[in-house]
């Protein structure tokens, strides 16, 4: 080895001895294993739960039940308490700070959800629960009736029908027909007024439109009892002379207007801006573009409002009790006499002493929750959609006329490219004469 190998080699020695030295670099690589991703409660979190809710339960019941302090009925709100108590106690001993304020809260919100679920669960099941009488007759096995014999509560009225009757006579027909009438009715001026209503104040604007949103705004707190006085006043008093199912219409008109302006001011104002301006854009006038494009893309929504009027609407009972009256025959003509509805005959049924009325009532309080519950799905259905989004058979009925569309044009230039093809009849000098 020469000298000048040796002075290199010490060379980078000394390099390699004052260069950084990083340990974590030096050691060999560790494969990591993949964590787990813990979702819901740990087990710490389920037993603080389970032990404060099983002291709570017992440090009420001792308060309540052994004791005797309480009144039995507040079971259930002192033992809520004292777990709110417990179960914060507990975690502020094992954590501090943010993280008791989190749980306290987040206790407090899942009680409320619970209350507001049982007190539902609590109205329906009860409902149902005394209405069974009528739905176990339908149901019933041991009879030598058919279906439509069966369906006799949806398929006869209370004519002719005593307090003392059996309940397989009689049914809801007449009520049920007089609410399909008078929610016609109402609808039939509600929407168009509503919605007309609701594009003025999208799409128009101005002091005015503040003026009538305040109004309406004001409206829906508007008590049912406060309606039902002033169709009274106004139509039976001084026009009809007697209870008609029309007044009934107009009363509940009275307060399906601000649910459905409301909601559809609030549907027309998640139409995106650029929609508009690219239809004025393209020309269009501005009650065009309103027509042609912003109503087509909030059409679900604008479903849904109607079918929220709709359910608020079918379940009144005041205005229809202060206008149209009570009746246990069919009537068919909203224009002349006495017209029921369903939350009038449930309400009529209950107050009867006899058993077999007051379960026709509450079967009639089932079915209009039922129904009113299904309106409800179908408005969720249809208003969980996002304004402009439209359904799978909607786009191939939109790609379909634009195919036709496409066709259209494609035979209109053809024919005009067919058009100009052909030899001008008359010839160049003929041209040149006329000119002159």
């Amino acid at each position: 080895m020469t000298t000048i190998d040796r002075m290199e080699l010490s060379t980078q020695d000394e390099a390699q001895e004052h260069r950084t030295q990083l340990p974590r670099l030096d050691l060999p690589e560790e494969v990591q294993e993949e964590g787990r991703v813990a979702v819901g409660l740990s087990r710490d979190e389920v037993f603080t739960v389970g032990g404060s809710a099983l002291a709570a339960l017992a440090i009420g019941t001792l308060f309540t039940v052994v004791v005797g302090l309480i009144p039995v009925g507040w079971l259930l709100i002192v033992s809520f308490a004292w777990f709110v108590a417990l179960y914060t106690t507990l975690v502020f001993l094992s954590e501090r700070g943010p993280a008791v304020t989190d749980r306290f809260w987040s206790v407090m919100l899942w009680a409320a959800a619970v209350v507001v679920v049982g007190s539902l669960a609590l109205v329906v099941g009860f409902t149902l629960l005394r209405g069974q009488d009528v739905f176990v007759q339908i149901f019933a096995g041991d009879t030598e009736q058919n279906v439509w014999q069966r369906l006799h509560f949806f398929t006869q009225d209370m004519g002719g029908v005593g307090p003392l009757a059996e309940l397989d006579q009689g049914g809801i027909l007449h009520a049920l027909v007089g609410t399909l009438i008078q929610i016609g009715i109402a609808l039939a001026i509600t929407i168009p007024l509503g919605l007309t209503t609701a594009v003025f104040l999208g799409e128009v604007g101005g002091r005015f439109a503040r003026f009538v949103r305040t109004v309406v705004e004001a409206m829906t707190a508007l008590p049912s009892v406060v309606a039902g006085l002033f169709i009274y006043a106004a139509v039976i008093v001084g026009i009809t002379k007697e209870f008609n199912g029309f007044a009934a219409s107009l009363a509940i008109t009275v307060l399906m207007l601000p649910i459905m302006i409301r909601s559809s001011d609030v549907v027309l104002r998640l139409v995106p801006g650029n929609l508009r301006e690219a239809g004025l854009a393209l020309g269009a006038g501005q009650w065009a573009v309103v027509y042609y494009v912003v109503l087509p893309t909030v059409r679900s929504g604008l479903t849904t409002a109607i079918i929220l009027a709709t359910a608020h609407g079918i379940g009144e009972t005041a205005p229809v009790l202060l206008t149209a009256g009570v009746t246990s025959n069919m009537n068919l003509n909203p224009f002349s006499g006495p017209m029921i509805s369903l939350p009038l005959a449930a309400l009529e049924f209950v107050r009867s002493p006899q058993l077999n009325m007051v379960s026709r009532g509450f079967a009639t309080a089932a079915f209009l929750l039922v129904v009113v519950l299904i309106l409800f799905l179908i408005a969720r259905a249809i208003g969980g959609e996002e304004a402009g989004k439209i359904s799978p058979q909607q786009a191939r009925r939109l790609t379909a006329r634009s195919h036709r569309t496409a066709d259209r044009i494609a035979r209109a230039r053809a024919q005009f490219d067919s058009v100009a093809a052909q030899p001008d009849p008359i010839p160049a000098s003929d041209r040149k004469d006329s000119h002159q």
